[in-house]
């Protein structure tokens, strides 16, 4: 039966072959193939200023500027209402906002870079940089010290200290270390769970300066605000040219309210950054340049795989079975913190990744799609502004308007010569053992009989072969393809080994409808 198409796809596996020599390559980024694609985006730039328009207008929102930044580049910005509302002066991507909680992941970065000159280790007890937690007091006596990364990760066991928190920014570093000379109050031991902790933050501030002999705002700014070109981002609200600074407003009886500057502090590592739209799109494109793995220069002043990390989803602190989209479609989604970073990912599989900010007068936040190449980001001056849900809503409208792509991995090599062979095997499974590519284990798991009679059945409801399709990696070690027929398809999933060079250790082989 299976000899009928044996010319065919002998005939593909040979093309195949020929091609995958010529094009031989290391890992490279793979480009979003779609060439209308920035097109597409664009036809949704009206919806997406209506959908921040109506948001600020029903949420009493003073000013607002946001941004859409699409591979790598700020492709569309907007400022609507304003930065000080008795002198009428308008918001634009320029207005300078504090950002207030996004300010920790460049913390995170901080870090990181620390770590990667050596200078620190994320497992490192956060005594070792700070004696005055050496003698900490947890829970039981059984508990671990606290280290870097559980503070990186709000796994601390400090309590959740948002509206504390929050009113601290000013307090000098001997303020903040003070606080550890009289001894914390944990809500849990290190390592038990996550608590969101703007001390934790605090400390990392701290723990910069220990490490480099630079407070951390002059760290951050040497070591990645001036290298990525971020020249209107500031730390000291008194610093920023007047007619830029977004002032803050709390609305009260109908009005308002403008809400106090609080001075720069040692608290401002957790949330006193202070930046334009037109800067902070500049740090987003290198959250997505980071992707995907590859062997390209460095070119940021943190290592790509580093920043990689810094999105992993150290600590899970939230699965929401009833969450629904913005057009309440019934969408669950798992939720974790990173370095300094909020990740997630929906029910239709997409990862998000960014980070909210509030205090008073000041809501903002920023999310990228990694895999889609797109981000967006929105400052307010209202005080807790829930910026991010505008933010949800543009980036389902981009979705949902556009049908645009995830950027597709890269097939192997290695999984394009074992597409090959396997196709040789399909054809004619007597002679499967001695083609070498199987791993030890596969014919005590697999039996060539069974798979000769699968395969014949399948090929007898997929009629005439009329094509084989390319290799759709799951992870450079697994995929599948497809077999097209004239009456159905055939999908062949195989997964290899770690050994070297990687041998089939799992098969699948359905009838799939077209």
């Amino acid at each position: 039966m299976i000899a009928k198409h044996l010319y065919k796809i002998f005939s593909i596996i040979l093309l195949s072959a020929c091609c995958a020599a010529v094009t031989a390559q290391t890992y490279k980024p793979a480009a979003f193939t779609d060439p209308d694609r920035l097109k597409k985006i664009e036809a949704t730039y009206p919806v997406i200023d209506q959908i921040y328009k109506k948001y600020a207008e029903d949420n009493h929102w003073p000013g607002v500027a946001y941004g859409i930044i699409v591979d790598g580049k700020l492709v569309h910005t907007v400022g609507l209402g304003y930065t000080d509302v008795p002198n009428k002066i308008p918001a634009t991507p320029k207005s300078a906002f504090r950002i207030a909680s996004m300010t920790k992941s460049l913390t995170a970065m901080a870090i990181l870079k620390l770590r990667d000159e050596g200078k620190l280790k994320l497992d490192d007890p956060a005594y070792l940089y700070i004696p005055e937690m050496k003698g900490t007091k947890y829970l039981t006596k059984d508990a671990t010290p606290i280290t870097i990364r559980q503070l990186l990760t709000h796994a601390a066991g400090y309590p959740e200290d948002n509206p504390w928190g929050d009113r601290q920014l000013a307090v000098s570093d001997a303020e903040l270390v003070a606080i550890y000379k009289k001894g914390v109050s944990f809500s849990n031991n290190p390592g038990q769970g996550y608590e969101y902790s703007n001390l934790g933050f605090a400390t990392l501030g701290y723990i910069i300066k220990k490490v480099s002999g630079k407070n951390y705002e002059t760290y951050i700014t040497e070591n990645i605000l001036k290298p990525l070109g971020m020249t209107h981002t500031y730390w000291e609200y008194t610093k920023v040219p007047k007619e830029q600074l977004a002032l803050g407003y709390r609305w009260l009886d109908d009005k308002w309210v403008e809400q106090p500057l609080l001075h720069d502090g040692a608290y401002g590592a957790m949330g006193g950054l202070i930046t334009t739209i037109e800067d902070f799109s500049i740090y987003m494109a290198l959250h997505l340049d980071a992707w995907p793995p590859r062997d390209d220069a460095e070119t940021g002043p943190v290592k790509r795989s580093s920043i990689r990390e810094m999105q992993y989803p150290w600590d899970v602190n939230y699965l929401t079975a009833n969450a629904k989209t913005t057009t309440g479609r019934p969408c669950p989604n798992v939720s974790a913190y990173a370095y300094g970073l909020r990740w997630a990912k929906d029910c239709d599989n997409r990862v998000y990744i960014g980070h909210t900010g509030g205090l008073p007068g000041f809501g903002s936040q920023w999310n990228i799609m990694p895999d889609y190449g797109i981000g967006v980001v929105s400052f307010a001056n209202l005080t807790y502004a829930r910026a991010g849900y505008p933010n949800t809503q543009v980036l389902d409208t981009i979705m949902a308007l556009t049908g645009i792509k995830p950027r597709q991995l890269p097939a192997s090599l290695i999984l394009e010569q074992r597409k090959n062979d396997l196709l040789k095997v399909i054809a004619d499974w007597n002679k499967a053992k001695e083609s070498g590519i199987f791993a030890d284990n596969f014919f005590m798991d697999y039996f060539p009989g069974k798979l000769k009679v699968a395969a014949a059945a399948a090929f007898a409801k997929a009629g005439k072969t009329v094509s084989v399709g390319d290799v759709v990696p799951e992870n450079q070690l697994r995929g599948y393809f497809i077999i097209k027929g004239e009456n159905a398809n055939i999908k062949v999933s195989f997964t290899l080994t770690p050994e070297n060079p990687p041998l089939i250790q799992e098969y699948h082989l359905d009838v799939v409808t077209p």
